[in-house]
């Protein structure tokens, strides 16, 4: 289980170096939370906000996407899916 928790850490930091990336302001707070539960994982190794934020993250990623289908890569909305899935 634990190897699927730091799995869904690294995706998650994946995920907010895409985020971060020009023109996503909207979705400054995603990246505040995101970074945030990412940092609390690597402290206490409660995963439970890693799902929670990671969830908004996929929402905010897909919305990108939907826009702008090159900002975000494939695979790494397939990989958060994959891991949001096997939630705790």
């Amino acid at each position: 289980m634990n190897q699927k928790n730091e799995e869904l850490r690294d995706v998650c930091h994946e995920a907010l170096v895409c985020l971060n990336k020009p023109g996503n302001s909207a979705y400054d707070e995603v990246k505040a939370k995101l970074e945030y539960v990412i940092a609390s994982y690597n402290n206490d190794k409660n995963p439970v906000g890693l799902y929670e934020i990671g969830n908004m993250a996929l929402t905010a990623l897909e919305e990108i996407s939907s826009e702008k289908p090159r900002k975000v890569k494939k695979a790494l909305l397939k990989d958060l899916k994959e891991s949001l899935l096997q939630e705790v």
